[in-house]
């Protein structure tokens, strides 16, 4: 019912339309202001978010919310597109000949490899298989051999071809430079559906006295692209990986390529001296970078 009066009508439509026009204001102004997100007062707008500043400095899933008692949607569906990014970076093979083309492009002289796992389900589900090469290049691996060399570097695609297609090359030029021509290298070695003791078995028989094997890590949510770096002493069929020193997540979101190299170098080089690869040596490079004056440079 209109008040007394007031024309019959325009009071129910000042309801309909979301607000009273206050005395001294002309009709529609209040209403427009609402209407274009302008708040009422100050205690309209919502609190500053304590945790939007942390989440800058990490790719970490921390403070997501709730809705309810659920997540947000915006973080449900940033959830399944990281599941879905670390699914195919399993899947995805490994583009052989465009990382040959780079290698040769680089001044790398690269052989190619493949273990006994034919195809890339076989792999998934008989990790054994990708330790050891297939029959045909175990044959023809030693008359490719140039002599002993200190070492031998294989480029395995892992769980994450996407790791060795993006990392493998900048890890390869920051290493050219930290080991400045200190070590004799064998050609690099490309194997595909690798695991990495098949790096042993590479180093072998291509008279190494270490492996280096660069193979993509298993991806993780945040990480789908995460190189890592195993070095083994003396490699032979039968190594385990208590005789392997490790460098992992290498990529620029997380171990930079130049700091990595700095670390292989320091352990490649302990690692002759030493003769001895693992637990027998403890990675101690950020000690040399200290003694060097190079510390925070």
């Amino acid at each position: 019912m209109s008040p007394p009066g007031r024309p019959k009508g325009e009071y129910q439509s000042a309801q309909h339309e979301g607000s009273v026009t206050p005395p001294g204001r002309p009709k529609g102004e209040y209403r427009s202001a609402q209407h274009e997100g302008a708040p009422v007062n100050e205690l309209d707008a919502p609190p500053p978010d304590p945790w939007a500043e942390l989440r800058r400095h990490t790719p970490a899933r921390i403070a997501l919310g709730r809705a309810g008692g659920s997540l947000p949607t915006g973080e449900v569906l940033r959830f399944a597109a990281a599941h879905a990014q670390a699914r195919d970076a399993v899947h995805v093979a490994l583009d052989v000949p465009a990382l040959l083309a780079a290698l040769q492009a680089d001044g790398w002289p690269s052989l190619t490899v493949h273990s006994r796992a034919p195809t890339r389900e076989t792999y998934l589900r008989r990790p054994d298989w990708g330790r050891r090469l297939a029959p045909e290049p175990a044959a023809q691996l030693p008359s490719q051999a140039t002599g002993p060399v200190d070492l031998v570097i294989v480029l395995g695609d892992g769980l994450s071809a996407l790791a060795v297609q993006r990392h493998a090359l900048p890890l390869l030029r920051a290493l050219r430079s930290a080991l400045a021509g200190t070590l004799s290298l064998a050609p690099v070695v490309v194997a595909t559906q690798a695991r990495v003791a098949l790096a042993d078995e590479v180093g072998e028989l291509l008279q190494g006295r270490m492996a280096l094997v660069l193979l993509g890590e298993r991806p993780g949510l945040s990480s789908p692209d995460s190189l890592g770096a195993y070095l083994t002493h003396a490699p032979r069929v039968g190594c385990h990986d208590a005789q392997r020193n490790c460098v992992s997540n290498i990529r620029p979101e997380g171990l930079a390529p130049e700091a990595a190299a700095h670390r292989l170098a320091w352990l490649a080089r302990e690692a002759l001296r030493r003769r001895v690869t693992g637990i027998g040596l403890k990675d101690d490079s950020a000690l040399a970078l200290v003694g060097d004056g190079t510390a925070g440079t």
